[in-house]
């Protein structure tokens, strides 16, 4: 067993409930169609890895799991529709994923790909975001703290819009407060917004 597979075995083990058959059935399905890969924690979450290259990734939330190909041609309607990371939507039990042989299928594209050379194809099709407003009470604070407002001024557009959308999410006020104080914190320190889930 690799240093990464056992790892993988502690991210699965302690998961919810729910989110573990779908991981070890995920997982389980890569090895038997790909036996080359390998498995990784990348960004805090398994990866398998094929010739060096990102082939797929899991991962569970509070409430749902997901599953991503860095290699895909397409984008299924599960995640336009559901909406959540990955390609396959937000998947909660095994009967959310697609059948073995689609999921066998998107694997063998995926390493093909990876064999022609290709690049990932997220990073073909991304285009730049429009900004986001930025909430005034998120300002107000950022200017109220000048290691702060010294950093945001110098944050990529993507740091500024991801923390304007996680203010922006709050559904009270004291979840907004709460959220506030935690970025002003975070961006006195440097931090991005998903600091935790950054490559170092």
């Amino acid at each position: 067993m690799t240093d990464g597979s056992a790892r993988v075995d502690a991210y699965i083990a302690a998961q919810a409930d729910f989110a573990r058959p779908i991981l070890s059935h995920f997982r389980a399905l890569v090895h038997a169609a790909q036996p080359d890969a390998v498995e990784a924690i990348k960004w805090s979450f398994p990866h398998f890895v094929y010739r060096g290259k990102n082939l797929a990734s899991m991962a569970a939330f509070k409430g749902h799991a997901s599953i991503g190909f860095w290699y895909s041609e397409d984008e299924t309607a599960a995640r336009t529709e559901q909406g959540g990371m990955g390609h396959l939507g937000k998947i909660t039990s095994l009967t959310d994923l697609p059948a073995d042989d689609a999921l066998r299928a998107m694997l063998a594209r995926a390493a093909a790909m990876i064999d022609a050379g290709a690049k990932p194809q997220w990073m073909e099709r991304r285009q730049p975001r429009e900004a986001l407003p930025v909430p005034s009470t998120l300002t107000d604070a950022i200017a109220a703290s000048p290691s702060a407002a010294t950093v945001w001024a110098a944050f990529p557009p993507g740091k500024i819009r991801d923390y304007a959308e996680w203010i922006g999410e709050a559904k009270t006020n004291a979840t907004r407060d709460r959220r506030i104080a935690q970025a002003v914190e975070w961006i006195a320190q440097g931090k991005g917004r998903n600091w935790k889930y950054e490559k170092r």
